[in-house]
């Protein structure tokens, strides 16, 4: 890069690793201080940076099918939790689960899982606005059999019946804001006396982040986004960013950083989503200030 140094960077102090997250992550580097390797059902954390580095320390990222061939071994699940039937596959091939399902997911699953009891019992639906086939909402939809519809925008809204009452929910990584949106329309569109029970199922940490994001982006000339490509959280919270600061670019490694964008700039602001690691925020911007 040229010479960068007189450009002020600024690292968000609100971006980094949930709780949930940070807690998979804590207790997968526990199990590796005593064993030289750990499976992990699925990525531990949509950041192909953090999974190198504990992949590194002897974490070994299976799938589902893997399940059957690891009788008697160790398995981590990760934050974004499970729906039954991993448990009772687990529980048929003698495998120790180390469960590091987030507390919030599991709560949501509890409430998914009594909504559709409800639900079953009168004829209705259970709705979840999220990403299909996302660990999170798999392990939702397997609270109620596989019966709940999952819509992935408000135009999906259509594929509801209306003469049936309905549950929604959200996967907790979601907009808000959308999530609001499609509440409203699902509730003007139900026959008239149905109701609709809209559950506030979006993650406070989440939540929050949106106000905090656009109050950082509009301190700075140039935003870098910090986040793997496979996070639906990053992607959302990057577009928060670019709403408020056109000059907002999404990098997933410091190599990814292009020097032309800082071009009679005075300040970068370096954020991420919730699984985006600490050190790889500061990698970035220390990459800013890097001479070429």
């Amino acid at each position: 890069m040229s010479n960068n140094s007189n450009i002020k960077v600024e690292i968000d102090s609100h971006s980094g690793f949930c709780f949930g997250v940070v807690n998979a992550i804590s207790q997968a580097e526990h199990e590796l201080d005593n064993d030289d390797k750990l499976y992990c059902l699925g990525q531990i954390v949509h950041n192909s940076e953090e999974e190198e580095r504990l992949k590194a320390r002897g974490l070994i990222t299976i799938s589902h099918n893997d399940l059957d061939k690891l009788e008697g071994k160790k398995v981590l699940l990760r934050a974004h939790g499970e729906p039954p039937e991993t448990y009772q596959k687990a529980l048929k091939n003698n495998i120790k689960l180390i469960d590091a399902s987030c507390p919030v997911v599991l709560k949501l699953q509890t409430k998914v899982r009594e909504g559709w009891e409800r639900m079953n019992a009168i004829g209705g639906q259970i709705v979840i606005y999220g990403k299909k086939g996302h660990a999170e909402v798999v392990g939702l939809v397997g609270q109620t059999n596989g019966n709940a519809i999952v819509i992935e925008s408000i135009s999906e809204v259509d594929s509801l019946d209306f003469s049936k009452p309905v549950e929604l929910f959200a996967q907790t990584t979601k907009s808000a804001d959308e999530y609001q949106a499609i509440s409203q329309e699902i509730s003007k569109r139900l026959h008239a006396n149905l109701p609709l029970k809209a559950h506030n199922s979006i993650c406070g940490q989440v939540a929050n982040r949106k106000k905090e994001l656009m109050e950082f982006s509009k301190k700075h000339d140039v935003i870098l986004f910090v986040s793997g490509k496979n996070s639906s959280n990053g992607k959302m919270l990057c577009e928060v960013c670019k709403s408020i600061n056109d000059r907002t670019h999404f990098v997933s490694s410091p190599q990814e950083v292009d020097e032309e964008w800082f071009l009679g700039v005075q300040s970068v602001g370096v954020c991420g989503a919730t699984s985006t690691p600490l050190w790889l925020m500061q990698q970035v911007g220390d990459r800013v200030k890097q001479p070429s």
